[in-house]
């Protein structure tokens, strides 16, 4: 008989006890273990001293907002985590984005929701490591080579660093090379069929991407848009 898997152990950081008690009481009746902090500093410890399998981070604390905890957590670790907010701000997302948060979600949310997030976003580490396959190692021209198996990305003589999320993008688009990929199919490859309806993370991480192997970002030769429909790597096989 297969050995059980241990719950999961996720870290509660929010400044308001009701709050927390509302997120332990919920995630304790899906199975998973649940810590919390009260603050940003305090997350940054528990983070290093229990190594939680993944982290829900207010933004908005006294001591260390959620952004700045983020940053310093992000220095040494790469934990899930999931930002909460009660502004439902485009540029607050983009931020936490950019710092390293794996998905956000707005206050108020129910516990399905938020259930939710969080199975999809541990279902995203599970899976994090695309297979070999008969395109393991690509090399598109001079310029840009990636090795799926090894996970390694080289620019123009130089080994780059992807996060996460930025090489299942990539691994996503080399796959399915010369072919039109929907928002919605990228969405749901990458993040889940659960994000299907959050554009805005694609474009975001499509324009990390261009910034990390294009020549000119600005006027991209890899990752093409097709305008009004989603985006396609380019054909470097029938090119």
């Amino acid at each position: 008989m297969a050995k059980k898997a241990d719950p999961k152990l996720v870290l509660i950081v929010d400044d308001e006890a009701r709050m927390r008690r509302f997120m332990v009481m919920n995630l304790e009746l899906e199975n998973y273990r649940v810590i919390e902090a009260e603050n940003g500093l305090e997350a940054i410890d528990r983070v290093r001293e229990e190594l939680p399998d993944l982290v829900l981070m207010d933004v908005m604390m006294p001591e260390m907002d959620g952004f700045e905890a983020l940053r310093i957590i992000r220095e040494t670790s790469t934990v899930p985590v999931i930002m909460l907010t009660v502004r439902d701000d485009e540029s607050d997302k983009v931020k936490g984005l950019e710092l390293g948060a794996d998905d956000y979600v707005t206050k108020p949310f129910s516990p399905r929701e938020l259930a939710s997030r969080i199975k999809a976003v541990l279902r995203r580490i599970e899976m994090d490591s695309p297979g070999p396959s008969s395109r393991s190692t690509v090399v598109v021209d001079d310029y840009l080579q990636i090795d799926f198996n090894r996970r390694v990305v080289i620019v123009d003589g130089r080994e780059i660093k992807l996060r996460p999320t930025e090489y299942r993008l990539l691994y996503h688009l080399v796959q399915n090379a010369g072919r039109t990929l929907t928002h919605e199919m990228i969405l749901s490859k990458v993040w889940g069929y659960e994000y299907r309806d959050e554009s805005q993370y694609v474009r975001l991480y499509i324009t990390y991407l261009r910034q990390k192997i294009e020549p000119d970002p600005s006027r991209p030769k890899y990752i093409l848009t097709e305008r009004g429909v989603g985006y396609s790597f380019v054909d470097f096989q029938n090119s």
